[in-house]
């Protein structure tokens, strides 16, 4: 059964292609099928399915296409938990199980370290799954959108803004879905429902909730009076515009997270940094404390350090932890949280991590680096750290191909991989956290 061409008659200018089959899932999380020896990406599709696709975009070695209709589904296709999975921009592979999610990040984790940083498959470790696939996110953006039938709350379809509307999301805390109920039924044909753009839920290990309402609108006092008559169980915040136009209206808009061995309580302020599965994030820290394998005299730096999330923990096995973050709501929490936890040995800078790393590092040497940066990486801090070469870095990354991409020129300039440990923090998405250690070679 070959594919053929055909004009999709709802649309007639756009090309749709039929039979098409997915042969392998690629970064991203979409499906990979070939049509006349093209590479066609087809998001929310399995392995093995049989589809009809749109293409939506020519590129120069391969077409994105969108789904129109499986003919045939894949063996381990499964009926998502979510009626909108797969409109939403949320989730990408909820109708793959849990096992066959593991199995393919795992593949593409490996994959791709392999393939960019010639590494040897074999110093991947097996991915380290979620403890629960469901309900794991401690903080989410609401998108919102009023209209002549209500207000409508949920998440953007992909590459739009147009809000798919959700009465419940799988993948947020069941607190978080209780609220968000309660702020949609609150908002829906009130006054105020119009200058809503977006509201931000969190909760924390102690099960404390905070709602961020973002207003546009005038007459934000009597906003104010209309959350704070409603009795949510919630800290209220309200936003104008960017962050600093705050203004914390109930409760103290504080969170904190627990990491055990050793036991420590951190705060952080709502709106700031903080990994959104917590039980994940105990494993992490745990891992990178047994990796860290520090003897009480090492002095450590910890880039993109935030509120103290490996900083707290490494100062308790070390000589001394320099922390840089460019945040300043962040880089106040980290001290407030070292105070409190009565540790002394901690210096935290508000700085750029390159910026940072590059003059810190004229009058002192690092024993180990610690790096978190967002998604798009640190490949400007990878070529400061060649000038000044740290023995053992341990990169935390939220991205594969970035991190491919840095560590590629640090295995390239005297740095081996030891190791590399995938972790599940993001159940039913494509995205991958991992935890990578590189040792500098005596010959460099």
């Amino acid at each position: 059964m070959s594919p053929t061409l055909k004009q999709d008659s709802r649309q007639n200018d756009a090309r749709v292609l039929s039979p098409v089959k997915v042969e392998t899932l690629a970064n991203g999380g979409a499906g990979l099928a070939r049509h006349q020896g093209r590479v066609i990406f087809i998001p929310h599709t399995a392995a093995g399915d049989i589809v009809s696709c749109r293409i939506i975009k020519e590129k120069k070695h391969y077409s994105e296409a969108q789904l129109v209709e499986i003919i045939e589904p894949a063996d381990v296709r499964i009926r998502p938990v979510c009626p909108v999975a797969g409109e939403c921009g949320g989730c990408q592979w909820q109708h793959l199980p849990y096992s066959e999610q593991l199995m393919w990040k795992d593949k593409l984790f490996r994959e791709t370290l392999a393939h960019q940083c010639n590494s040897d498959p074999d110093r991947v470790q097996p991915i380290a799954a979620s403890a629960d696939p469901w309900n794991y996110r401690s903080r989410v953006q609401i998108k919102c959108h009023n209209t002549s039938r209500g207000f409508v709350t949920g998440f953007y379809r992909p590459q739009s803004h147009f809000v798919v509307s959700i009465d419940h999301c799988p993948l947020i805390a069941d607190k978080l879905n209780i609220l968000l109920a309660e702020v949609r039924h609150l908002l829906d044909k009130s006054d105020f429902a119009g200058h809503v753009p977006q509201f931000d839920l969190a909760i924390d290990d102690l099960q404390k909730c905070t709602l961020t309402v973002h207003y546009l609108g005038e007459k934000q006092d009597l906003l104010i009076k209309y959350l704070l008559a409603a009795e949510l169980g919630a800290d209220l915040v309200v936003q104008s515009g960017i962050k600093k136009n705050r203004r914390i209206i109930k409760g103290n808009g504080v969170l904190q997270i627990h990491v055990p061995d050793p036991s420590l309580k951190l705060q952080y302020a709502v709106g700031s940094f903080a990994q959104v599965n917590l039980d994940q994030n105990r494993k992490l820290v745990e891992y990178v404390l047994q990796l860290a394998t520090l003897a009480g005299c090492d002095e450590v730096i910890d880039l993109y350090c935030g509120m103290g999330n490996f900083s707290l923990p490494l100062a308790q096995i070390c000589r001394h932890v320099t922390g840089v973050e460019e945040s300043s709501v962040s880089v106040k929490a980290a001290r407030l949280n070292a105070e409190n936890s009565g540790i002394g040995n901690c210096t935290f800078i508000c700085a750029s991590a390159v910026t940072a790393f590059r003059e810190i590092c004229q009058d002192k040497i690092f024993d180990l680096l610690l790096l978190d940066p967002p998604r798009q990486g640190a490949y400007d801090l990878m070529k400061e750290i060649l000038n000044n070469p740290v023995n053992k870095i341990l990169y935390v990354s939220c991205d594969p191909q970035t991190l491919a991409r840095d560590l590629k020129l640090l295995v390239h300039n005297g740095y081996k991989l030891i190791s590399s440990q995938p972790f599940d923090m993001f159940p039913q998405t494509y995205h991958c956290e991992s935890v990578t250690f590189l040792e500098r070679q005596a010959n460099f």
